[in-house]
């Protein structure tokens, strides 16, 4: 009896640990999703007059009408969405990868770090853009959709889906973010293991104090240029 007694009391406090665990959980996604409603509004204010001066200087140096770029990202749940970034790369990006990749040498860079050095696709401008982090203002748009968040793991290509092992339904258990705790942690100058890594640390200690962390973490990294390509 006092075994059954025992197991009872201890199967309250784990139903009110797990319940406990749910409020936190609801509690922390709406205030995050007001976050980031409110400062992607903010953002918006700084982003147009940038689109303005962006279109200006690429009518004056580069060959494409569009300073937008969009692409098929993987986000929560497996949802596919179209990510949204100043255009750094010429216009026909993904037909000139198709012909590096022909190289072996490029290939096995693009395949193990999803990442060619010195990749000659970048025009003069976007070089500028991704120093400075500015190619990836446009995504608060995506924030404030719904698609993402300012904080979370970066949002998959769909080509990227074999290297997770099977694993990459946990990565799509979080939205995926602007920015995260690879984005703070050497982004562009990690290889793409460590980026993983680094992604799956988040989406395993994901929460508000976390969340702080990499904002303030990657507002550093931006000012001191640390790991942008």
């Amino acid at each position: 009896m006092q075994e059954t007694k025992e197991i009872v009391v201890e199967n309250q406090k784990v139903a009110e640990k797990i319940t406990l665990q749910k409020i936190h959980f609801v509690l922390y996604s709406f205030l995050k999703r007001i976050l980031d409603i409110v400062l992607s509004l903010i953002a918006l204010v700084f982003i147009i007059p940038i689109c303005l001066i962006i279109k200006a200087i690429t009518l004056h140096y580069e060959d494409y009408d569009s300073i937008f770029y969009t692409q098929e990202r993987i986000g929560k749940n497996g949802k596919k969405f179209k990510i949204i970034k100043f255009r750094s790369m010429v216009v026909n990006a993904d037909e000139e990868l198709a012909k590096m990749l022909e190289k072996e040498e490029h290939k096995n860079k693009w395949d193990e770090d999803q990442k060619i050095d010195n990749d000659p696709r970048i025009t003069k401008v976007g070089k500028v853009l991704r120093r400075t982090s500015l190619d990836e203002l446009p995504q608060f748009i995506n924030v404030l959709k719904g698609d993402m968040s300012i904080i979370g793991p970066r949002p998959l290509v769909p080509g990227e889906l074999g290297k997770h092992h099977g694993n990459h339904e946990i990565y799509e258990s979080v939205k995926p973010g602007i920015t995260g705790w690879w984005g703070c942690h050497g982004r562009s100058c990690t290889t793409y293991k460590a980026r993983l890594e680094l992604e799956y640390y988040y989406v395993e200690h994901f929460g508000l104090i976390t969340d702080i962390k990499c904002f303030f973490l990657t507002i550093f990294s931006v000012i001191c240029k640390q790991g942008a390509k």
